[in-house]
């Protein structure tokens, strides 16, 4: 098939391509003029938020991801997501494209949602109501090398004596091995469940608290880091001074921490079914991360 990868420069992105290209499927990119990339596929650039370049991106393409998200900006990411997802819908309606694939965030029971995942779900809105195949796949935390709220949690370990943990430490969560998300996205491309649009919630086998997965990194690392817990749920504190430490935008963190103030659980276990995706536990992702990361850079704090 061939198959447009919107947001081929990120994580995910940069990850599915070569699974894409292993399966024999004909790839496109889609990426900014100012952004890298190097997986050997044609690259059309332009600006989903400006709606620049989709047209030629989407021509003759039968399956496109929309992998582009937007954090920076604590007050406008929500507005740029919309302009771009509704430019993107525009484009493929225009040239006749009839199946997108989404990667989304889970969606908590609680109300109201926080900022980061009203907007992903008013993304995953769009598209399933304006394509007739369209496949939105909502995922906690993605464990991976590249993957930056994993990094933010390896810097945060690495760099600070005692961790400062808000109330929100208690909360639950299934964090996600990135190699399963790629396996997700890529039979989402073939598989027939989403005539009528589908909505998956993916998520890896281990149900964990936040807490639980910083100490569990901070092991797998062999650190030993006391943590301060806190009664309250300081996210407007934390967050700015953990940006600080681990050398992130605040704007990406800060809307990010927010979402961390319930549990974020999967609607049900159905997708390793339906797409035929088999799990890794969370340590078992978190080693491979790690290995992956020290591969190109040096871990302070092995």
């Amino acid at each position: 098939m061939r198959i447009l990868i919107t947001g081929i420069s990120g994580s995910i992105g940069s990850a599915l391509a070569p699974a894409l290209l292993h399966a024999g499927h004909e790839l496109r990119g889609f990426a900014r003029p100012s952004t890298r990339v190097r997986l050997g596929v044609p690259v059309v650039r332009g600006d989903a938020v400006t709606g620049a370049g989709l047209d030629e991106a989407l021509e003759g393409v039968d399956v496109a991801y929309f992998l582009i998200h937007s954090m920076e900006g604590e007050n406008g990411f929500a507005r740029r997501e919309r302009h771009a997802v509704e430019n993107f819908v525009a484009a493929a309606q225009r040239s006749g494209l009839r199946r997108a694939v989404y990667l989304g965030g889970i969606v908590p029971e609680q109300r109201p949602l926080s900022r980061h995942l009203g907007s992903r779900l008013e993304v995953e809105r769009i598209l399933l109501s304006a394509l007739p195949e369209a496949v939105a796949l909502r995922a906690s935390i993605v464990i991976g090398s590249r993957s930056r709220s994993f990094r933010l949690l390896v810097h945060l370990v690495e760099r600070m004596s005692v961790l400062a943990l808000p109330a929100w430490r208690a909360h639950h969560t299934r964090p996600i091995d990135v190699r399963d998300v790629v396996a997700f996205l890529a039979a989402a491309a073939t598989t027939e469940h989403a005539a009528g649009g589908l909505s998956l919630d993916i998520a890896g086998p281990d149900l964990l608290t936040y807490e639980q997965i910083i100490e569990r990194i901070a092991d797998l690392m062999l650190v030993r880091r006391p943590a301060l817990r806190l009664a309250r749920n300081a996210t407007p504190l934390v967050a700015p001074l953990a940006a600080r430490v681990a050398g992130e935008d605040p704007g990406f963190i800060v809307p990010l921490m927010e979402s961390l103030s319930t549990d974020l659980l999967p609607r049900d276990d159905r997708a390793p079914g339906l797409l035929g995706v088999r799990l890794h536990s969370f340590d078992r992702a978190v080693e491979r991360a790690l290995r992956e990361w020290e591969s190109v850079e040096r871990l302070r704090a092995r």
